[in-house]
């Protein structure tokens, strides 16, 4: 018999969000920072809120905490907080979708703004976002540049501008379909959009990329160039379990054909192609990653093997076929020796 729907740790269709009983009151923001066993950055992430903090009948601060043992988050929550920040802690850990699920139904701004722990944003993105949503009222969502920093919070890459203007992002659904070209704590999604269409389902990689795309379906995006948010690249991600199973291909090539229903018929079969392609060629360069950093040879090899199951092109062949070649001669053992000897 099948468990039911709120038992499933990954949804298999999108939760309902019902819609606020009281709206009396309501604020305007809600930034839902969500935490999942990122105590060390968490400092960082809730002091950038609270510098841009428009008072509590403007925003509500929360913190939604996955049962993280990393650290006393309630306590810190509370020294930094000094009350400002409200805190939920999941009774046992439920995983990112159901968490992501938990933090909007305890939402009741306008505008919602989930914030990942080990993320943060700059000075003006709340002022920037307002002013896109005062601008163009009908739009699903709103959001802004970002850039991959490390864990030192030192800039490693900045992400390609969608646009040279701020204003409504122009072909939006073919644009963000094609690959992931927003990050969800540099985004703002309407209390309403989500009460429409739903909470993330289906997987635990990829998810905003499908949330992206399901809001650019039913509604138009905008957009400013501006970097103003942080998205934190760390170990964590790269020890995940579900990189070293290869789960993370998994995810994303369903995510592929979840997304390619909501595309119009005329751009379905080229879009879906050519993100099958992108995700490959990422694939097949990281499993190199993997192999040099992580010392995981199977990880590796599954990462590559999973980028030629996506999409076969020269690109992914290259670096599939370079990595067993590695393999198969024992690359590593023998740089090892060389360097001894040396």
């Amino acid at each position: 018999m099948r468990k039911p729907e709120q038992r499933e740790r990954i949804p298999s269709r999108p939760p309902l969000i019902s819609p606020l009983h009281d709206v009396t009151d309501q604020p305007i923001w809600s930034v839902m920072i969500v935490v999942d066993n990122t105590y060390s950055f968490l400092n960082t992430t809730l002091l950038s809120v609270l510098e841009m903090d428009q008072g509590l009948g403007v925003m509500q601060l929360m913190v939604v905490d996955d049962a993280s043992v990393d650290g006393d988050v309630e306590q810190l929550v509370k020294d930094i907080g000094k009350g400002r920040i409200g805190y939920f802690r999941q009774p046992s850990k439920v995983g990112k979708l159901r968490n992501l699920e938990t933090s909007i139904k305890l939402s009741r701004g306008k505008y919602i703004h989930i914030l990942y722990g080990d993320n943060y944003v700059l000075p003006g993105f709340y002022d920037e976002i307002s002013a896109l949503f005062n601008e163009f009222p009908r739009v699903g969502a709103a959001f802004t540049e970002f850039q991959y920093i490390n864990e030192r919070g030192t800039p490693i890459w900045k992400h390609q501008p969608l646009a040279s203007e701020r204003g409504l992002l122009k072909n939006w659904v073919r644009t963000i379909a094609l690959k992931q070209n927003a990050e969800i704590s540099a985004m703002v999604i309407k209390r309403s959009t989500y009460e429409k269409l739903g909470s993330y389902f289906g997987a635990e990689h990829g998810e905003f990329w499908e949330m992206t795309v399901r809001i650019a379906a039913h509604a138009e995006l905008a957009y400013v160039p501006k970097v103003l948010a942080n998205f934190r690249i760390h170990g964590k991600a790269l020890h995940s379990e579900a990189l070293k199973s290869g789960r993370n291909i998994e995810d994303v090539t369903k995510i592929i054909g979840i997304i390619r229903a909501y595309l119009p018929l005329e751009i379905r079969d080229e879009v879906n192609a050519k993100s099958k392609k992108y995700f490959s060629q990422h694939f097949a360069q990281l499993s190199h990653k993997v192999y040099h950093e992580l010392n995981d040879t199977g990880a590796a090899l599954k990462q590559a093997w999973g980028a030629l199951v996506l999409d076969i092109n020269w690109v992914s062949l290259k670096y599939a076929l370079l990595l067993f070649f590695k393999y198969l001669i024992g690359y590593k053992s023998i740089r090892k020796w060389i360097e001894k000897v040396s």
